[in-house]
Parts: C-alpha cells; sequence; structure tokens
C-alpha cells in the first residue's frame, strides 16, 4: 500500500488522481476501473474526471517513472480523478474495499485542502509583515538621518572680536 496523500498530483488546477492509483486502491484491474467508467459515463461529468492529453500524460511518464507504450505499458490514455469522482468510482465498483478505501480517499482530499490553505495563509501572513517591514525601514531611515544630523551639527560661523581696520590705500 502506498500513502494516498503522495498518488494525489495537481493537474488543470484540480487536485486529482489518476486511474492506476486509484484502481491499485480500490483493489480492481485498471482496465476493469475504466470499464465500469465507462459504462457509467453520466456519473462522471468533466467536474469529477477528465482523460489526460498526450502531453501531461508525456510529463507524468516522466514523473512516475511508467513504461513506454510499445513496452507492455498502457495503450490509452489515463483518467485523472478528483474528489468527488474518486469517490463515484468507489460506487460504480461496487466492492466492499472499494467503499472502504473510498472514506480514505476523501480523507486524503482534505488533508491536501488543509495543508494548501494553511501554507496560503502563511504565505499572506509572511508577505503582510513584508509590507510592515518597508514601512517601517523607510521610517527607521528618516529617524537615523534626523539623529546623524543632531550628532554632527554643521559648524557655525563664529564672528571675530575686536576692531577691524580699513584696507591701507597705496597710493
Amino acid at each position: 500500500m502506498f500513502p494516498i496523500e503522495s498518488r494525489i498530483t495537481i493537474l488543470r488546477h484540480q487536485k486529482v488522481i489518476l486511474d492506476n492509483a486509484l484502481a491499485e486502491l480500490y483493489g480492481v484491474p485498471v482496465k476493469r476501473l475504466n470499464q465500469q467508467v465507462n459504462r457509467n459515463r453520466e456519473r462522471f461529468p468533466s467536474d469529477f474526471m477528465f482523460q489526460l492529453t498526450l502531453r501531461e500524460f508525456a510529463a507524468l511518464r516522466l514523473q512516475f517513472a511508467t513504461s513506454n507504450k510499445g513496452r507492455g505499458g498502457r495503450r490509452s490514455l489515463p483518467y485523472a480523478f478528483n474528489e468527488h469522482g474518486a469517490i463515484m468510482a468507489a460506487t460504480v465498483l461496487n466492492s466492499q474495499q472499494a467503499v472502504e478505501m473510498s472514506i480514505f480517499v476523501v480523507r486524503a482530499f482534505v488533508r491536501i485542502r488543509q495543508m494548501l490553505a494553511a501554507n496560503r495563509e502563511f504565505a499572506d501572513r509572511i508577505k503582510e509583515l513584508e509590507e510592515h517591514l518597508k514601512t517601517h525601514d523607510g521610517k527607521i531611515q528618516e529617524i537615523v538621518k534626523v539623529i546623524k544630523r543632531l550628532m554632527d551639527p554643521p559648524p557655525r560661523r563664529r564672528s571675530k572680536i575686536g576692531f577691524a581696520l580699513p584696507p591701507a590705500r597705496t597710493g
């Protein structure tokens, strides 16, 4: 068994799990999962599941090290299921393991959502602190300039004491 969270990836700005990971989790062959999905197409609208493009699949093949078509690997593009699609897949499979594991899938998606929310809050807080530092830096620099001026006042002109003699006339 593998950690579910590690098999959830982001594609098309959605958190999804690929059909091969879902089939393994539900204890069925990928072929059976995809057959049931195709037989029950009305239960899988585009916001529950989508099929990867060749480009997406090639990128994921590099990431997950799946085999090439000519070497006994997949012969069709994989499906990607979001949280709702993964639950729907459990209902069309009708196996006890699929139903039990769908609970774990939902919990994994929820944990990932919570982690992303926590990271977003953390990033927002850091950004807020950076803005405060920018304003504080400007104010601190102004204070330092004033302190420097006070510590090093400009020299005062002193007038000479006494009488000044008029310049001598030559002539």
